[in-house]
């Protein structure tokens, strides 16, 4: 039997025959390496995210986030990972033919399952915007004591906001120069922990990751909202 026989026969068959066809090729197939590297059937795997919950999830969401970037944005544009091994102060090295520029991939913040406002985190934040949280996943302290979660400035060059919160749409991003971005009153050679993110591009976000390239090295020195 031809493959495109097996396609036309399978859209024949009744959803349980699917379901008995899907069984047996489950227990051939797998459809990931971590499969075999956690022991666990990809359907197990998901119905253990499925209960996760708090933290737990808020993480693997930021994951997601990442791997929706690498899949649905990287792979579309004329860009080299560049990324080296470790842990870093961001997720991507990427290299173009006029240079190279560190990323740093954020998920718009969530409160209640709904995407969470800038005044919501901080009062004096704007009412009309989104939220993004920019401080590092695991925390700690540095040999003087000092908090290692919150990012400085320098460390990343550009940040990228996954929308989907609000927008439902994993391929969506905001884009912005991290030079822009907010410091802490406290300490201004750290980013405030609480960035807000326009709900819409405009002159300080942009959806294109070409168009914020451009403005990192335009060299323009400004804040966010300023």
């Amino acid at each position: 039997m031809e493959i495109d026989e097996v396609v036309q026969w399978l859209g024949s068959c009744s959803d349980e025959e699917r379901a008995t066809v899907l069984a047996f090729l489950r227990r051939k197939q797998p459809i990931h390496a971590l499969e075999q590297q956690i022991g666990l059937p990809a359907e197990a795997i998901l119905d253990a995210i499925g209960q996760a919950a708090g933290l737990t999830l808020r993480m693997l969401r930021g994951v997601l986030a990442e791997a929706a970037f690498a899949h649905r944005v990287l792979a579309s544009l004329p860009l080299v990972d560049r990324t080296p091994p470790g842990d870093h102060a961001y997720d991507y090295l990427l290299e173009d033919e006029s240079g190279s520029f560190r990323l740093q991939v954020k998920l718009q913040r969530s409160k209640a399952g709904q995407p969470m406002y800038a005044w919501e985190a901080l009062r004096r934040l704007p009412k009309d915007q989104f939220v993004v949280e920019t401080w590092k996943t695991r925390g700690g302290r540095g040999a003087e004591g000092r908090d290692t979660r919150p990012y400085r400035f320098g460390e990343f060059d550009v940040l990228a906001v996954s929308m989907q919160p609000s927008t439902g749409d994993w391929s969506r991003f905001h884009y912005t120069v991290a030079a822009w971005l907010h410091p802490d009153p406290q300490r201004p050679d750290q980013l405030l922990k609480f960035q807000p993110v326009a709900p819409v591009p405009n002159a300080d976000w942009t959806d294109d990751l070409e168009t914020v390239v451009g403005w990192l090295r335009s060299g323009v020195q400004r804040r966010i909202g300023g």
